[in-house]
């Protein structure tokens, strides 16, 4: 009011810019001079002027006011999603396949909408949600991972932080796809073309395999089948790994998101296997962040690129 007040030159015509009336402008002008301490107008004259700190009132207020404006533009263009940044972490293989349907998919719905890509594992991307450093992540988890982890059967337990890690209840998944366990065999491989194809029937075969974590589902799929699976190469690399299979060296069990990619390489096979488990892939994020329209944007876009086409 103070601002409507310098603009205008009199409370009457202060007043009808606010549409308010003349006695409401005076009432919330007394009221403001007796919490401040200090007169803000001049009434002595037939109209009314600014005093000093009135005029240091009506300059701030105009900042204010046109920092009010710039906020509510700011916050329409959010929740319209025509702005935004959302920070998506993702393991490798759907950031080969999944993430990117999906980021394309928001180019197209919402052009103003700016997604950021990390690649990492679960746990790791878990904990960046968790910090406060990322809005979605994708993770995965195997049954029989979940499942020894729970001491449900007398496999060995794993140390794995994906399995063992008690759920926190500031998070909230949805499941995106079942994600098939492959073998990766030679073309030239006996059991390339065999009918049916147990994991026990590799168990003389020499593997390559992840790091000590990215294994374990290797390891306690090969125990439970009777044997220690024997890792001579250790890649977490996709490509590596079928250029190692491709070249005769070995055998190795890969997600099936990396599918159409292996699809493309000369000298390998991928078969279906019995005696692995599907892992489960999610995207994940906070129950506060689910307020954001920008998330829940990415999360349906995740959910369409995982449907199966």
């Amino acid at each position: 009011m103070v601002q409507a007040v310098a603009e205008h030159g009199t409370l009457t015509a202060a007043a009808a810019a606010l549409g308010v009336s003349q006695p409401a402008v005076s009432q919330h002008l007394r009221r403001l001079e007796r919490r401040l301490g200090t007169a803000v107008l001049d009434r002595s004259g037939r109209s009314v002027r600014l005093t000093e700190a009135g005029r240091v009132l009506a300059r701030h207020g105009a900042t204010v006011s046109a920092a009010l404006h710039a906020a509510s533009a700011e916050v329409a263009a959010l929740t319209g999603l025509r702005a935004g940044v959302v920070r998506l972490v993702a393991f490798p293989s759907a950031c080969a396949t999944l993430v990117p349907r999906a980021l394309a998919d928001l180019r197209v719905r919402h052009p103003g909408l700016s997604v950021t890509l990390v690649e990492a594992e679960p746990p790791e991307s878990v904990a960046l949600l968790a910090a406060g450093e990322a809005d979605v992540v994708l993770t995965f988890a195997y049954d029989d991972l979940a499942r020894s982890a729970r001491g449900t059967d007398d496999v060995e337990r794993p140390t794995d932080d994906v399995a063992t890690a008690a759920p926190d209840p500031r998070l909230v998944h949805r499941r995106l796809l079942t994600d098939p366990t492959l073998v990766a065999l030679p073309a030239d491989h006996p059991a390339a073309t065999a009918d049916g194809l147990a994991l026990g029937d590799l168990a003389a075969d020499t593997w390559i395999a992840g790091c000590p974590r990215c294994r374990r589902h290797l390891l306690t799929s090969g125990r439970a089948a009777g044997f220690e699976p024997r890792v001579a190469y250790a890649t977490d690399d996709y490509p590596a790994v079928l250029g190692l299979v491709a070249a005769g060296l070995g055998v190795a069990v890969l997600p099936g998101l990396v599918r159409a990619t292996a699809a493309g390489v000369p000298g390998v096979v991928l078969r279906p296997v019995d005696g692995t488990s599907a892992r489960r892939v999610d995207a994940v994020t906070t129950r506060d962040l689910l307020r954001v329209p920008a998330v829940v944007a990415t999360l349906d876009a995740l959910t369409s690129a995982a449907a199966p086409a």
